[in-house]
Order: structure tokens, then C-alpha cells, then sequence
């Protein structure tokens, strides 16, 4: 029995970003946009551009920052954004919801299932790190193959992957067919914990400061002070690859 080799996704919030990725040898992506805020809904022409780059864009569909118990007008919008993300290209959706008592919301989890799979049969679909904030995200892990879902984002509900492998490996355990992706805070030196917790992917977002995006002054909203924004760095993305290869 061969075992399928751990897969590199980078988190990227542009199409230079994407092709960055892709040159320095990620397998995919996570496309959003305001990652400073978690992430959030990338555009139709973001999400069609980033498939124009040719490496597999997975496309967060969140609708707003904050948390992960969402109205049924908000979970309606998803759906919508699902599938509007898959018809501009994405090779899959990163999606999540949690009932008030901070288990996973089924009824909403099934809906983004079956609205990713009406435009494409083998859509991936992703849940994101909301099981971090589930209230058992082992048991969590464990239903979501009867979901559908194809893998789940997780840092073991700790601040760090690094800090929360030891529940990771308990995740991988119960999620049976389900991939299990590391991530949060991961450097490419604690990919090797990561890979020998028993992952199916690392996550990053291999990200470094643009100063010359800074425009100080006059602050343009609630978290823009006028500093530099972020983009993916090259050489953190290959010491990731070479830490999963190595």
C-alpha cells in the first residue's frame, strides 16, 4: 500500500501571489481576500484569475468577519457564493458554520455541500478552521465524511498547528476518509511534527511585508493604519516544499 505524498497549500489573496506559489512549488491554493481579517469571499474576477495562473485555486467562501454562527440570509448568500466561485474556476470551496452551542451546523455544512457538487461532481470541499472552535473538534472531524466534505483545516484548536498536534493526530485518526490539513502558524521548520502527526497537507500562508504598499496618513478604515500589506514570500513557500520532500 503506497501512501499519498503530504500536499503544500499556500494562502494567497492575489494572482501574483498565486503564480508565487506555484513556482515555488505549492500544490494549490486558498484564495480570499482579507486575510488580516481571517478571510473572506474573493471576487468572480479575482477567482477567475487565479485559475488563469493554472495552479488549483480553493476559494474561501466566508461572507463576513467575526464568528461562525451565521443567520439564514448569510448562509443563503454562501450558497450563492459557492457556487458562483466554482463556475469562475475554483478547483474547490473552503466553507464552515457552528449552531450557537458551538457544534457544527449540519443543516448549513449540507447545503454549501450540495451547492458545491451541483456545478461540479468532484468539487473539493474544505471545512474550514470554525472546527478549531467547535466544542469537540475531534467529534467534529468524525462527521464530516458523512457530510461530504473532502478535507478539514484545523490548528488542533490551539493558536498554533505546532501547539495542537497532538489533538491533529486525534483528528486524523477520527476523520477516517476525510484529509486532514495543518495549519495556522505553521514555518516550514515544523512541517516535519506535522507530516509525522499523520497530516494529508500543511497550510500557510508563507506571507512577508510589502513595504513599499505603505501609504500612511489618513487611515482608510477600522484595521488600515497605512502600513504595508502582505504578499507571499517565495523562499518560505520552498522551504515548506523541501520540508515536506525532504
Amino acid at each position: 500500500m503506497t501512501t499519498a505524498p503530504v500536499a503544500l497549500e499556500i494562502a494567497v489573496t492575489s494572482p501574483s501571489g498565486a503564480v508565487v506559489a506555484r513556482d515555488a512549488g505549492a500544490d494549490r491554493v486558498e484564495l480570499c481576500v482579507g486575510l488580516e481579517l481571517g478571510g473572506l469571499t474573493p471576487s468572480q474576477a479575482l477567482v477567475e484569475t487565479v485559475h488563469e495562473t493554472g495552479i488549483p485555486a480553493h476559494a474561501l467562501v466566508r461572507c463576513r468577519p467575526g464568528g461562525f454562527v451565521h443567520t439564514d440570509d448569510e448562509v443563503a448568500l454562501m450558497e450563492r457564493e459557492v457556487r458562483s466561485v466554482l463556475r469562475s474556476g475554483a478547483a474547490g470551496v473552503v466553507v464552515g458554520a457552528l449552531r450557537p452551542d458551538h457544534t457544527l451546523d449540519e443543516d448549513a455544512l449540507r447545503r454549501f455541500v450540495d451547492a458545491a457538487r451541483s456545478v461540479s461532481a468532484v468539487a473539493e470541499v474544505t471545512l474550514h478552521r470554525a472546527v478549531d472552535h467547535a466544542a469537540d473538534p475531534v467529534a467534529a472531524a468524525g462527521t464530516l465524511a458523512s457530510l461530504g466534505f473532502t478535507r478539514v483545516l484545523t490548528s488542533g484548536a490551539a493558536p498554533s498547528a505546532r501547539a495542537g498536534v497532538d489533538v491533529i493526530r486525534r483528528m486524523v485518526e477520527a476523520a477516517g476518509p476525510v484529509q486532514v490539513m495543518a495549519g495556522a502558524g505553521v514555518r516550514p521548520a515544523d512541517v516535519p511534527t506535522l507530516v509525522g502527526a499523520g497530516v494529508a497537507a500543511v497550510h500557510l500562508s508563507a506571507k512577508r511585508r510589502s513595504e513599499e504598499t505603505a501609504h500612511g496618513g489618513v487611515p482608510m478604515g477600522g484595521s488600515d493604519d497605512g502600513g504595508a500589506h502582505f504578499v507571499t514570500d517565495a523562499a518560505v513557500v520552498a522551504a515548506a516544499r523541501r520540508a515536506i520532500d525532504g
